[in-house]
């Protein structure tokens, strides 16, 4: 049984920052890619930053710059680092595990809500203006 437990939401000024964690069980966690999405209110559910198995990071235009992934396969866990956080940023924010082990990189897959099977619970980031 996967499981995915996220942390560290919560509110902040525009301006700020947060740092998102991810603590993953019940797969060989350093096997698979690892993606962040967020939905906000009446919104679909978009891509926000990915992590392929092998370390290689994408991320959307809205928020290149701003926000960086990481993982530490030593704790299980994937990381979002949130700078320079918008209003428009608020949203409820889910890490999620690739369903492909060892996926070949190419730039396209770890964006796509589909390519995932194992989805945290989210949790809420609120930026106040």
């Amino acid at each position: 049984q996967v499981q995915l437990v996220e942390s560290g939401g919560g509110l902040v000024q525009a301006g700020g920052s947060l740092r998102l964690s991810c603590a993953a069980s019940g797969r060989r966690f350093s096997r698979y890619g690892m993606g962040w999405f967020r939905q906000a209110p009446g919104k679909e559910r978009e891509f926000v930053a990915a992590i392929t198995w092998s370390g290689g990071a994408y991320y959307p235009d809205s928020v290149k710059g701003r926000f960086t992934i990481s993982r530490d396969n030593g704790k299980n866990t994937v990381y979002l680092q949130m700078n320079s956080l918008k209003p428009e940023d608020t949203a409820v924010y889910y890490c999620a595990s690739d369903r492909t082990e060892r996926r070949a990189a190419d730039g396209v897959s770890l964006k796509r809500v589909y390519e995932y099977d194992y989805w945290g619970q989210g949790t809420q980031v609120t930026v106040s203006s």
